[in-house]
């Protein structure tokens, strides 16, 4: 698979780095490709985080308008916008393109693939519900940064993980990680898998 993933300036720059982690130990990704929003790399620097690197992470700059991920026949299969800011959020729902994010989410959903905005904003706003719906009606899947606690996370990384979890199987992807089993034990092989431990 051909996963986007942007990145904006919204507080939670830990899920976009739990999300590439967690792309990057499944074999089925082939090819990341990687957006900054104008401020998003300093809220992280300030949040403290630290993005991975590897060979199938190609980082694109959001004024390339010329980018792969902002045409159709690139045949990217999914892209995720993690964390999504209301202001992003607002225009792609507006299909105004002014960077290469608002693009590439354009063009998820001209071509009926899979979108996913992991919007990290509270309250909620009228303009922002409505934004939420007209995504909704055109394809686009609104995840709510807000994790659970079903696993009993131990850590902020494993609540934090939650939400990646979702966001991984929303973009298409079975990876191990937590499984409601309906009781209060935990199946061994659906215990969560603490992000920073897996793949070691």
């Amino acid at each position: 698979m051909k996963i986007i993933v942007a990145v904006t300036a919204a507080s939670g720059a830990i899920y976009a780095r739990l999300l590439l982690e967690r792309l990057l130990r499944s074999e089925e990704v082939r090819e990341i490709a990687l957006i900054f929003s104008r401020q998003a790399e300093e809220v992280a620097r300030y949040e403290g985080v630290r993005f991975p690197e590897d060979g199938r992470i190609l980082r694109y700059d959001r004024d390339d308008m010329f980018a792969p991920p902002a045409s159709g026949s690139a045949d990217y299969d999914a892209m995720a916008v993690i964390p999504c800011s209301a202001g992003t959020l607002g225009r792609i729902a507006a299909g105004t393109s002014q960077s290469l994010i608002e693009r590439a989410a354009d063009v998820m959903l001209k071509e009926r693939r899979r979108l996913v905005l992991v919007l990290r904003e509270t309250p909620l706003s009228l303009l922002h519900l409505r934004n939420m719906t007209v995504l909704t009606e055109a394809g686009a899947v609104i995840l709510p940064a807000a994790p659970a606690f079903y696993a009993r996370p131990a850590t902020i990384e494993e609540l934090c993980g939650s939400v990646v979890e979702r966001t991984t199987a929303l973009l298409g992807l079975r990876l191990p990680g937590y499984r409601w089993t309906g009781d209060d034990g935990q199946h061994p092989a659906e215990a969560p898998v603490p992000e920073s431990a897996a793949g070691k």
